[in-house]
This record gives structure tokens, sequence and C-alpha cells, in this order.
């Protein structure tokens, strides 16, 4: 008992350790402000020691240039705005939220994940919930603000135990971040990065939003049978019955309206993926490359996010003529800008973001700490699946002081990406283990951005849940998904497979 309670303390002091250093950390937006000008400084610096680095390919010599001298002042001036405005997230982001902003507007996201669940037979009613929590990555929140609370509901409703529900969709939206079936919101985010910093190396590097989508795929098979066995064997037996007092509340059925509105929907993704296809798949396709007739450097991969555009605006307007939600253009456009208007905080940050990324690639910081650091690696023999599963390791213990994937990601891949180039691994596979590490600590970290949303949910079953709470219940899902998408990785790069279109493990080393 002694040892149990001494661990008990030991792990609350640290989850208080974790919460307030999460909390002294400025805004995102402030941090990448703070960034940009702590680069400017470093360059200055680095001009001082003289720091450079020989470039592994043609043997020439980069040194640092200081963003405060003259001419480095002068590019500031000059480039603030280009920065901001050729920033790659910044338009995939925008272009898929006007997508995103008439499915979620119309209903179709709502109406498809209770679908989804409410039509699950019992028995496969966790698997449902995860699966549809991995699902709705394709949104930006539908997952955190309906799927868990409905899971929930849905778990409350049947006399099971409604943290075990939340538990579940909570695994399925969060920790499954890494995995989907489709390509969701988040894609092209990640992927805009991962290419700014490849281009440090490479300046003609393209990454697609499609670049993991094989791994993801697998990811997420393995995320629903995971986190439903994890539910069903260790997170629900050790909750034991709900002894609460809130009263079993119906769930909302699907009305005959919806139903018509999903099969419309349906049919139209079917027809709009069978004109992509006619697109790529004949050999006098429009979208195959004019020149090669390929079609992974295609028009089509190239502008794959105008695929996932269409993707959400085709049976999103469908759905909602079907249900009546749209009854006019004025219906699409409020939706479409109702869906914008929650970028505002997204593009304050994207601005300081864009300068910190361009403010590192002009003072040649990126490359010179890159082709350091893969010298380091190389000397103390970490290199390979080693190499891979301790940035795997290392992105998730910074998850748990940082919540924003994106934020983390735009300071970690100027750095990273460059330094596993030069030791042959592509881009697509350090986005990958991040995503991974990423994944499997946002279930437990108070720093996640809707964590306190999470708790606000639990708090209506049991008054007294808390931020230890959602802990204990998640830490499961969090070391068992670790451990066994460590062995998923380690299994896929043994087998030399790409984890996605255009996403090969490895490039020649530099």
């Amino acid at each position: 008992m002694a040892s149990r309670i001494s661990f008990s303390g030991a792990f609350s002091r640290s989850l208080d350790v974790v919460e307030r250093v999460g909390n002294a950390l400025p805004h995102p937006a402030s941090l990448f402000a703070i960034l940009a000008v702590s680069v400017a400084l470093v360059s200055w610096v680095g001009t001082l020691l003289d720091l450079t680095a020989v470039h592994p390919a043609d043997e020439s010599v980069i040194v640092t240039r200081s963003l405060l001298s003259q001419e480095g002042i002068a590019w500031i001036y000059s480039n603030v705005t280009e920065n901001f405005v050729r920033f790659p997230p910044l338009g995939y982001v925008l272009v898929a939220m006007i997508g995103i902003g008439v499915a979620e507007g119309s209903g179709l996201f709502s109406t498809l994940i209770r679908s989804l669940v409410l039509n699950a037979p019992k028995h496969l009613i966790t698997a449902s919930v995860v699966f549809a929590g991995v699902i709705s990555h394709l949104a930006s929140e539908a997952g955190y603000v309906i799927l868990i609370p409905l899971g929930a509901m849905i778990f409350h409703a049947l006399g099971r135990h409604p943290m075990a529900g939340l538990a579940a969709a909570f695994c399925g939206v969060s920790g499954g971040f890494g995995a989907n079936f489709l390509i969701g919101s988040v894609d092209p985010i990640l992927a805009g990065l991962t290419q700014s910093a490849a281009q440090i190396i490479e300046p003609s590097m393209t990454v697609s939003a499609a670049v993991n989508l094989y791994f993801m795929f697998a990811s997420a098979m393995m995320i629903v049978v995971l986190g439903t066995l994890i539910t069903e064997r260790i997170v629900e037996p050790r909750l034991k019955d709900y002894t609460g007092t809130v009263e079993q509340l119906p769930v909302e059925e699907v009305t005959p309206l919806e139903k018509k509105g999903l099969r419309w929907a349906g049919i139209a993704v079917l027809a709009l993926v069978a004109a992509l296809a006619l697109t790529i798949i004949p050999e006098a396709g429009l979208l195959r490359n004019p020149e090669t007739g390929e079609i992974l450097h295609s028009p089509f991969f190239d502008g794959l996010i105008t695929g996932i555009l269409l993707f959400f605006v085709v049976p999103g307007l469908v759905y909602g003529f079907v249900t009546r939600s749209v009854r006019s253009d004025k219906d699409v456009v409020r939706y479409m800008t109702k869906s914008m208007s929650g970028l505002a905080g997204y593009i304050v940050l994207v601005f300081f973001a864009a300068q910190f990324v361009y403010f590192f690639r002009y003072s040649n910081l990126g490359i010179i700490l890159a082709i350091h650091g893969a010298d380091f690696l190389r000397s103390v023999g970490l290199t390979g699946i080693p190499l891979i599963l301790a940035f795997v390791v290392f992105s998730a213990f910074v998850n748990m002081f940082m919540g924003s994937a994106s934020a983390k990601w735009a300071i970690l891949a100027p750095v990273f990406i460059p330094m596993f180039m030069l030791l042959g691994y592509h881009p697509a596979l350090t986005q990958m283990a991040f995503r991974i590490g990423d994944s499997v600590t946002n279930v437990v970290t108070p720093m996640m951005s809707y964590f306190a949303l999470i708790v606000t949910f639990a708090q209506k079953y049991d008054e007294r849940y808390g931020i230890g709470t959602i802990i204990s219940t998640m830490l499961p899902y969090t070391f068992l998904f670790w451990l066994v998408w460590s062995l998923l990785l380690m299994a896929w790069m043994l087998l030399g497979l790409p984890v996605g279109p255009d996403g090969p493990l490895s490039m020649p080393p530099r």
C-alpha cells in the first residue's frame, strides 16, 4: 500500500510539473516571434564565430548569414509579407477549410458520425466509436466537439460506464492523430511544413498531403483494433459499474431525411472518385504528367488540395440540398465563412511561424545544424531503426509540454527533416515518426488544446473527475499505442515499404 501511495504521489507531482511548464510557455504565436528573434541573434553570433559547414554533395563551404547585418535587415524588411504569403501551410489550410465548412455546416459530418455509431451491432459499439474517432479527422473539430460526448452518452444509454465511451472516442480522435483511412484536414498542414523544411536541402522538393497515406491506413486499422481491446479488456473492467446519478438520455436517432441525405452524399462521393480517376487512370488522362505520363509526379498530386476541397464540398452540397440545410448560395457562403472565421488565431500563428522558418533558411543555420547533427549521429552510430524510434520518443516527450501539432512541427521540421535527409531518410518517414510520437501522448497531455473540454465532458457524469482521472484512464492507450505502433513502424522499415505515394523510406544520403 505504501509503495502504491508513493507512486501515486510521484505521478501526481510529475503531472503538476508538466502542467506548470506547459502553462509557463508563451502563446504559440509569441513563441514563434521569440524564436524568429533568437534566430536573428544566433545568426549574428554565428558570423562572429565563423560557423560553417561543408556541403556533403558538392563540398562547397556553407557560411552563416547574419540577419542583423545591413543586407540581412534589408532582406527581413522586404520579405516579411512574402514569407507569410508563400508559406505552404497557409494556402493549404485556407483551401481545405472552405470545403470542410460546407460539409460541417450542412450537417453531413454530424449525421455521418451518429450513423456510424448508432447503426453498429451492440458487440461492435466500441469498435465503431473508435473507428468514428479516426474518421472524424476529416474535419478539424467534429471529433472533439461531437463524438467524444456522444461516445460517453451512447455507453451510458447502453448501461455501460460513460467514461469508457469517452475514452474509446478520445483514443480514436486524439490518440489516432497519425492514423486515418483518408486524407484529413491536418495532412496538408504537416506536408506544407515538411516541404518547407526539405527545401533547405533540395529546393525543388515537393511533399504531397498524401505522403503518409499507406502507413496511416495500416495505422488506422491498428488503432481501431487495439483501441477496442484496451477499452474492453483494460479500461472498462477497471472502471467497474457506473454509480453516478446522471439519467440515461436517449441518443438522437438519424432521421429518414438525414439517411436519404447520406445516401445521396455517398453517391456523390462515388461519382467524384470516378471522375477524378478518369483524369489519371487512362494514359491520356488530363491530370497525368504531360511529358512523362507519370501519375505520382503529375498535376493531380501537385494540386491534391483541390481534390480534397472537392471531396468535402460536393457531398456537403448534395447532403445539404437533400436535407434542405442548404437552400441557396447564401447558405453555402455562410458555412464557408463560419469555417474560415475560426482560423483567425491560426493565421496570426502562421505569420510568425513563417518568419521563423524563412529566417532559419536565410541564415543557413538550418543546413549547418543539420550537417553537424548528421555527422554527430553517424559518429555515435545512431542510425536506422534506433534513430527513428528515438525520434518517436522525442516527439512524444515534446508533446507533453506543447499541444499544437502544427506549432511543434514548425519548430522541429526545419532541424530534423534536413538532418535526416543528410543521413538518407526521406522527409515522409521523418514526418510519420513525428506523427506517431505526437499521437501516443495526445491523450495524456494537459497541454492538448481540447483537454479542458474533455475534463468538462467527464465531469458531467461525476463532478469529482479531473485531469488526474482522464490521464489515469488514458495511460493504457499511450503505452500500448506506443509499443504496437513502434513495432509496426519497425516492420514497415524492415520490409522497405513506402509510407505513402511518393513517400519512400530512404533517399541517397549526402
